[in-house]
């Protein structure tokens, strides 16, 4: 596919994500693939990192069994500078067949060049977007904001207010959540993936009160992330939290729930969501 097609919004693999379209749309079921030595590994609060198989065989299977997008993190890419693994990208790419979002060391416009040549569709940013926001307005201009997504990593303080954390959860910054997510929209973000740290694989359900902050007041579909462990909590992120769509990554990894009965729970409890 040319790279000219990525200026489309009417592209299929966005339809559900794009510039807001996605609200009233069916809400989105993503597992995440979070890769360390090319593996794919699961942490706790972003620490105590265990392996979690082969990042091909999973995404294959996620693929299979009703999955709606997939999302690739280089998690040690930003604070090992160094690249996203392509080849990897690539072979990922070659074997599925929903759209698919790489992140992980990704700061210039050849960057996501290279990779959406390479199989990806959308591409995240976190870190180098919050240290240079003017690549958001750049990254939209030259492929569409329907392909730029702003991941937050945000934990909440003793104040009760939501921070944004950097470099994989390490360097925390003293600007609220809210605050940067309307300013990256602004410039061209077209999706937020917003990451609980207090939540993420606790399995304690995901940050409500962040993801319905973000989700009422930014015109772009918000993904939540961080604290999945039972199929209530994919409805509660739904319902109370009004995201459009939910990620999580060792509930799926290690078959605790499969996606395909994940959705049929939801679309009994008035979720609209694909079904196979």
């Amino acid at each position: 596919m040319s790279l000219e097609n990525f200026n489309k919004s009417n592209h299929p693999s966005f339809i559900n994500s794009s510039n807001g379209s996605g609200r009233g749309l069916s809400k989105r079921i993503i597992p995440c693939l979070d890769i360390k030595d090319g593996r794919t590994v699961k942490g706790i609060n972003f620490e105590s990192i265990r392996d979690a198989g082969d990042p091909v065989e999973l995404a294959i299977l996620y693929s299979e069994n009703g999955a709606d997008e997939l999302v690739f993190l280089d998690i040690t890419a930003t604070i090992e500078k160094r690249k996203t693994l392509v080849e990897l990208v690539k072979r990922i790419a070659a074997n599925i067949n929903i759209p698919f979002t790489v992140g992980g060391g990704i700061s210039s416009v050849e960057d996501v060049a290279l990779l959406l040549q390479n199989g990806a569709d959308k591409v995240s940013v976190n870190t180098a977007a919050f240290k240079n926001p003017s690549l958001l307005k750049q990254l939209s201009n030259e492929f569409g904001s329907q392909c730029v997504v702003l991941a937050i990593d945000s934990k909440k303080e003793a104040d009760s207010e939501w921070y944004v954390y950097l470099n994989g959860g390490r360097t925390k910054t003293d600007t609220k959540t809210i605050e940067w997510a309307k300013e990256a929209v602004a410039l061209g973000a077209g999706e937020i993936l917003l990451t609980s740290m207090n939540n993420d694989g606790t399995k304690n359900g995901f940050a409500l009160d962040i993801t319905a902050e973000l989700s009422s007041s930014l015109p772009v579909p918000v993904i939540a992330s961080g604290g999945a462990g039972s199929m209530e909590h994919f409805k509660d992120v739904f319902d109370i939290g009004k995201a459009d769509a939910a990620l999580a990554a060792s509930i799926f990894h290690y078959k605790e729930i499969e996606i395909l009965a994940l959705k049929k729970y939801l679309s009994v409890n008035n979720i609209r969501v694909r079904l196979k």
